[in-house]
Formats: C-alpha cells, structure tokens, sequence
C-alpha cells in the first residue's frame, strides 16, 4: 500500500525555516543552515546534476529516503512565488531550474487555480486547489502503487500530520539555533497522530530521526 512519507530539516529549536522568507531568500534568514549538511553528500550532488561528493553516515539516509517514491506533494510557497492570485510575472518553474531532481509528478497545495507545468526529466507540476486530500489521492494516482513524498513545508506538513495521514516522518535535526521563523510544531496538537520513534542515526552536523506509523519501539 502507498504511504505518504515526509522528510523534513529542522532546527534544535524547532523551525523548519529562518525569519523573514522572501522570493529571494525563500528559507528566510539563517534557514540555509538547516540543509547545508546534505549539500555536499554525493547522493544529493548527483540528484542535481553534479559529480563527486562526500559519502557519510548521511548518504545511506538520503538514499533510502528516495526509494519507491513515485509522486510529491509540497506547498506554494515550497514550489515557490509571490502569495495571491498567479499573475504572469509569477508564473514562473519554481526554484529548481529546467530540470528539477524529482523526476515524477509534483503536487503544489494552492488556494489558487493554474495550469499545470511540464518540465525537463520526466518533472510535472499540477496545482491542486481542492485540498490535502484531494492532492493525496492524485498524488497516489500518479505514483502507480510506490509511495508519496512530503516536501514541505511546515503548513502543509503540519496539515497532513493534523489530518493523521502521515505514515512514516524522518526529521533530519541540525545543531542549531534559529530563534525566529516557522515552527514545525506550532502549538500543543498531537500532530504524531501514531508515529512512534522506530530508527536514529548520528551523522557529521545531523542527527537522523525516522517515525512510522504502528510500529513496535
């Protein structure tokens, strides 16, 4: 069966991403530092495009987290873009360039109606305005039987782990503080909705911790 698996950079402090996000500077300030231990791994360099690369305790993590994905989901302003209405200086291929290293069909959340967006490398991009739901079950459509990526970011995160439609969570946690910005875990809901801790690895700047669901401790 198809599980909807999200993955995720989070700060010691809880945030996902820095204050004060912005089309140019997307993460908001100090949010860079969340994601700068995979940049130089060899599985995320040849996942866009580069060679070489460093092989750590991280790598193994990256890899088994890409398999048998067939679909993602992520949020507007993940994808990103100005908020409101899609005007044409907005419409643009979100942050990635012409080929964007998902290679299936992406999923944006958007309160707003566009056509969808074929790029290079077997990338698509359709905006679903009917909800988490609704996006979901297109996304399991797609994917052909594998499983859903959760990309982020926090709001649509935090959505689908409210609706208790999260099968498995990996919370990739950096050793830093970010003080300000968004939170993954705003407020007092029980957004594990069943995921229990099942899998930790320590790796050079991260600290890997995996969730799934009905799983024995």
């Amino acid at each position: 069966m198809s599980k909807l698996r999200l993955r995720i950079s989070i700060s010691l402090d809880g945030f996902v991403a820095g204050p004060n996000q912005s089309v140019k500077d997307p993460l908001g300030i100090g949010g860079m530092r969340l994601h700068e231990w995979a940049f130089s791994l060899d599985v995320w360099r040849k996942a866009h495009g580069m060679e070489g690369g460093d092989r750590t305790e991280s790598s193994a993590v990256v890899e088994e987290s890409l398999k048998n994905i067939g679909a993602t989901i992520m949020g507007r302003n993940m994808f990103g873009g100005h908020p409101g209405p899609w005007a044409a200086k907005e419409c643009w291929d979100g942050w990635w360039g012409k080929n964007p290293p998902f290679h299936h069909p992406v999923f944006v959340l958007t309160q707003h109606p566009r056509e969808p967006l074929v790029l290079e490398g077997g990338n698509s991009f359709t905006f679903v305005t009917h909800g988490i739901e609704a996006a979901l079950e297109a996304a399991k459509k797609a994917a052909g039987g594998r499983d859903v990526a959760l990309a982020g970011g926090a709001s649509a995160a935090r959505q689908y782990l409210a609706a208790g439609l999260v099968d498995e969570m990996e919370l990739h946690l950096v050793p830093t503080l970010l003080s300000q910005g968004e939170r993954l875990f705003d407020d007092a809901a029980d957004y594990l909705r069943g995921l229990s801790l099942v899998h930790t690895v320590a790796a050079p700047n991260v600290t890997h911790l995996k969730f799934a669901k009905f799983a024995k401790r």
